[in-house]
C-alpha cells in the first residue's frame, strides 16, 4: 500500500463527509495530493472559533502553532482529595522529533498505520519519511494542518466516525495518553479491533501510573484560557490489559522506555493460526537507574 493509494481513499472519504468537503480548501490541486505530499503554506492568523470546542480552539491550537506549553488538562471531576487538579500535557514533546521511547514503537509498526490522535504528526512524519504509509486522524484542525505541513497524512475525524479503510489497517497506533479518548477505554479498544485486519497490531501507550480513571477535563493554558469540559480517561497497564482481553485482543509484547509503559496487542488471525507468546522486555537504562 502506496503513500498515493492512502492519498486517494483519504480523498474519497473527504469528499463523502458534508462537513468535511464544507472544510476543503478550494485550490487546483487535488486533496489527495495534498496530504501526500503537503504544501507549507505561510502562516495566517486562525479565524474565530466557537468558543468552548474541546481541542479546537486555543489553547490547544495555539500551544501546537508555537509548539510550546505550558498546557494542561484540568480535572473537573470527579476530583478526589490529594489528587492533582492539573494534569500536565507534554506539547514540547509532542512537537519534537520522536524520541527513543517513539522508536521503540515505530520500529514495531507494519503498514499501513493510523495513528489515532495523531497531534501534530510526529509519527505520522516519521513514517512516511521512512517509506511505511501512515495516516493520522484527529479532531483538532491545528493538527491535522500541522501534520500535513511536517509530511504526514492526517485526516480531521474523530475515530468514531467511518474511516477510510476501516478492517484493514496493519498497525494502529494509540501514543501519548489516548488511550484517554473518549472516557471509555472498552469502547475505544473494541473499536479499534474492527478498524485493524486480522492479525494486526495495536501499539498503546499506557498511563505511567497504576490507575483507571475515568474523568471530565478540559484543555487549560496556563492562563485560564480553556475549551469545554469532555469525557477523558487515564489508564494504566494493568487496567488496559484488562480493558484488551475483554475486547478481544492478545497480548503478545509489553516493554517500558524513559518510564513510559507500552504494550502490543494482536486481533487474532482467522484458522488455525497463533499468534506470538507475549515477552516482557528489558527495560532502558534510565527505567533501570
Amino acid at each position: 500500500m502506496s503513500g498515493a493509494a492512502i492519498g486517494t481513499e483519504i480523498h474519497t472519504a473527504e469528499r463523502n463527509d458534508p462537513a468535511t468537503a464544507a472544510r476543503q480548501p478550494q485550490t487546483g490541486t487535488p486533496l489527495a495530493v495534498q496530504l501526500v505530499a503537503p504544501a507549507h503554506p505561510v502562516d495566517r492568523p486562525a479565524p474565530p472559533v466557537k468558543p468552548g470546542e474541546p481541542w479546537t480552539d486555543d489553547p490547544y491550537a495555539q500551544a501546537l502553532r508555537t509548539g510550546r506549553g505550558p498546557l494542561y488538562l484540568r480535572r473537573l471531576e470527579p476530583h478526589a482529595h490529594g489528587t492533582a487538579e492539573l494534569i500536565p500535557l507534554d506539547v514540547e514533546r509532542w512537537c519534537a522529533a520522536p524520541d527513543a521511547a517513539d522508536t521503540s514503537v515505530l520500529h514495531r509498526c507494519t503498514g499501513p498505520v493510523l495513528d489515532v490522535g495523531c497531534g501534530p504528526g510526529r509519527l505520522v512524519g516519521a513514517l512516511a519519511a521512512r517509506g511505511v504509509p501512515a495516516l493520522g486522524v484527529d479532531v483538532s484542525p491545528a493538527a491535522v494542518t500541522r501534520t500535513r505541513r511536517h509530511g504526514g497524512a492526517a485526516l480531521r475525524r474523530s475515530v468514531f466516525d467511518r474511516l477510510p479503510r476501516e478492517g484493514r489497517w496493519g498497525t494502529i497506533l494509540l501514543m501519548d495518553g489516548n488511550v484517554g479518548i473518549g472516557g471509555d477505554l472498552a469502547t475505544l479498544l473494541a473499536r479499534l479491533h474492527d478498524l485493524v485486519r486480522p492479525g494486526g497490531r495495536l501499539l498503546a501507550e499506557a498511563a505511567d501510573e497504576d490507575v483507571n480513571q475515568r474523568l471530565t477535563v478540559r484543555v487549560e493554558d496556563a492562563h485560564g484560557r480553556h475549551g469545554r469540559p469532555f469525557p477523558w480517561a487515564r489508564v494504566g497497564t494493568t487496567a488496559l490489559l484488562h480493558a484488551a482481553d475483554s475486547t478481544g485482543w492478545i497480548l503478545t509484547g509489553r516493554w517500558s522506555a524513559d518510564g513510559r509503559p507500552f504494550v502490543e496487542l494482536h486481533r487474532a488471525t482467522t484458522g488455525f493460526d497463533e499468534m506470538p507468546t507475549a515477552q516482557d522486555e528489558h527495560a532502558t537504562a534510565n527505567d533501570r537507574s
